[in-house]
């Protein structure tokens, strides 16, 4: 009988928000359940406009094979913008990935061998955990408390798993938490990983997005030894269909990332590179941002309120300053499971937490909740439903 698939891929299964985002096909499911950007947040017309006028005056640039260290303009401007930021630093560079999830896979695929050692925050992006496990690599979780990662446990995986290569970090409105790492837990990750001779990959894709309180530095503006690589990208702040991202670091590493792409991709789309480069020099970008702060507060706050009123005392749940996701949890000696189960019979579908654990048969008692992607009247709405599955639950 034949064997279709690789060790490397036969382990792996479907992302469990992809499957249920097949179910929210159903009109009558309110989704909490994805990770999308709101619809009203983007800019349409103003993408159309400068599409026709790049197919007007650049066509055969838009169309054609490109450079796969990215679009030169889109380069540019990234690096002035990261330097202003105090993320470049001598000796770094930048390439355009699709998506930050291409950087961040095509980093598992430059640094780690099979068998090699990833430390991830415990839960972690589902996406992310993914992407490592098809290169065959162990995954070490380090649990958070409300400051992010716990220094203590992060030094014991690091010191139990000596092939570890790097250590994987939201540290901004962590998906699927909501947390922020606080200042000084960022020191003490980033003085561990100059410890243990091992790179961070910071990940940042929800940073822009911060609607309260202030901002933290990045792990790699307090970088002065060449650890940190860091991913960003326009999926939240412009448009996801778009796949534009980017990965900053020591130029060697990007170098050989180049290399990496060269054998998937080529190159990331072109013209979404050069859609997002006008958009970035022509349209008020920071005035976009606050626009889309404001859309992500109102959702926030009204999510929050409804949970707050719904929702009995025995679950807890977080409160972000920005970013796209609520965390809530149950007390151990309610199953998660059927709570979630019960809401999609209810029509409301969350993501079961241990979707995103790094032991995929870990136990978790909390489920993710996304405000950015319904609508107001479906967040007041699904609120509801949930407090009355909740009940029912504690009956």
């Amino acid at each position: 009988m034949l064997k279709p698939f690789s060790d490397r891929v036969s382990g792996l299964q479907p992302s469990a928000i992809r499957e249920i985002l097949k179910f929210t096909a159903d009109p009558e499911v309110i989704s909490f359940a994805a990770g999308n950007p709101a619809p009203e947040a983007f800019p349409v017309d103003t993408i159309a406009k400068l599409s026709a006028d790049i197919f007007r005056e650049e066509p055969i640039n838009a169309l054609q094979y490109s450079i796969t260290e990215g679009y030169p303009k889109l380069r540019e401007w990234l690096k002035n913008d990261l330097m202003k930021k105090r993320l470049f630093r001598d000796g770094d560079q930048v390439v355009i990935t699709s998506g930050a999830q291409q950087a961040i896979e095509t980093t598992a695929k430059i640094l780690c061998n099979e068998g090699d050692v990833i430390i991830c925050e415990d839960p972690a992006f589902v996406g992310s955990l993914n992407a490592f496990r098809s290169y065959g690599v162990k995954l070490e979780g380090v649990p958070m408390d409300d400051d992010g990662m716990i220094p203590e446990k992060l030094e014991e995986a690091l010191k139990a798993n000596p092939t570890t290569k790097f250590i994987y970090t939201i540290p901004n409105f962590q998906n699927p938490t909501g947390k922020t790492t606080t200042l000084e837990r960022r020191r003490e990750i980033l003085a561990l990983a100059e410890k243990y001779g091992v790179y961070i990959l910071e990940d940042n894709p929800y940073g822009a997005l911060r609607f309260e309180g202030e901002d933290v530095k990045s792990i790699k503006e307090l970088d002065t030894k060449g650890n940190v690589l860091y991913c960003g990208t326009f999926s939240k702040t412009l448009a996801p269909g778009l796949r534009v991202g980017y990965l900053l670091g020591a130029s060697e590493v990007v170098a050989k990332a180049v290399v990496g792409l060269q054998t998937s991709t080529v190159h990331t789309n072109i013209w979404a590179q050069m859609l997002t480069y006008r958009f970035l020099t022509t349209v008020d970008f920071d005035e976009h941002l606050k626009k889309l702060q404001a859309i992500y507060r109102h959702k926030c706050s009204l999510m929050l309120e409804g949970l707050e009123r719904e929702l009995p005392d025995f679950i807890s749940f977080t409160h972000p300053q920005g970013g796209l996701f609520i965390w809530a949890t149950l007390p151990d000696k309610y199953n998660m499971n059927e709570f979630c189960k019960g809401a999609v019979q209810r029509k409301v579908a969350v993501v079961p937490g241990n979707a995103f654990t790094a032991d995929e048969h870990a136990v978790s008692h909390s489920f993710r909740l996304n405000y950015s992607t319904p609508t107001d009247e479906q967040i007041e709405k699904g609120v509801k439903i949930l407090g009355a599955a909740a009940k029912e639950l504690l009956r």
